[in-house]
């Protein structure tokens, strides 16, 4: 035997620690939220005028950061993003923002002083999904992630536009982590925009897996210990926010004027 493999190496993932100036922390919740925006406009998430996805300011944690209307996914940077107050105000920018984005985003952060990020987009398997009115079936060892930790928002009544639409769905929300709104898309919410786009990425993936799995035939959903079990290792957002540092990595490699 080595003298290495006597004395073999450990490591593990460290999670990042709150920057010690607001400044410092503004910068990086934005940072990721504009590289949020690269990101799902990869995955093909980016439908017209729909979709948003927001961060609570550090320093003014009734304002939070958004993106402007009519700017493609694919084209936003840090500066483009734009500030907002619970009023509907916009206190950095001039540009619109998309009225329903900022009905429901403005709902959760006020109920949710937990969930620093949300995002909703008009994802094509998310829609598809949301169409069924059903919730996801722990079908396999990443969709367990979702399981007892997202809820059903439905009927459908139009877009959302009327505060107590936001207050509502905020509160079928609850405490979980994402939410089907039904013939609508999904919604994900965490407490670091890491960890909330993760979770709308990888809850499109399920909602796809579903699909697909239902077409092919009668899938056999895994048993409800084991999926409770599954979903304690695979569904804390500590791991959210870890899964979403490869797609930082490469997004910011292939696209770094995302930073300007």
């Amino acid at each position: 035997m080595t003298k290495h493999e006597e004395h073999p190496k450990k490591f593990k993932l460290i999670e990042r620690e709150t920057s010690p100036s607001v400044e410092e922390e503004r910068l990086h919740r934005k940072q990721r939220l504009a590289a949020t925006f690269r990101l799902f406009a990869r995955y093909g998430f980016d439908q017209g005028l729909a979709g948003h996805v927001t961060v609570r300011d550090p320093e003014f944690p009734d304002q939070f950061w958004i993106n402007p209307l009519a700017q493609h996914f694919s084209q936003i940077k840090v500066s483009d993003l734009q500030l907002v107050d619970h009023s509907g105000n916009i206190l950095v920018g001039n540009r619109p923002i998309n009225q329903a984005g900022f009905v429901i985003h403005s709902a959760i952060h006020a109920a949710r002083p937990d969930v620093l990020a949300a995002a909703h987009t008009h994802s094509t398997y998310g829609k598809a999904w949301a169409s069924l009115g059903r919730l996801l079936d722990p079908l396999t060892q990443d969709s367990c992630a979702f399981y007892e930790d997202h809820a059903l928002f439905d009927p459908f009544s139009g877009v959302v536009l009327e505060a107590e639409e936001g207050i509502r769905l905020a509160e079928i929300l609850g405490d979980k982590k994402a939410a089907i709104l039904q013939n609508h898309g999904l919604l994900t919410v965490g407490p670091t925009v890491e960890a909330a786009a993760w979770w709308f990425i990888s809850m499109d993936n399920a909602a796809r897996t579903q699909l697909l799995a239902e077409a092919a035939g009668k899938p056999k959903p895994i048993h409800h210990d084991i999926a409770r079990h599954t979903a304690s290792q695979v569904g804390s957002h500590k791991g959210g926010y870890f899964s979403f540092q490869p797609l930082w990595d490469w997004i910011v490699a292939a696209e770094p004027d995302l930073l300007d």
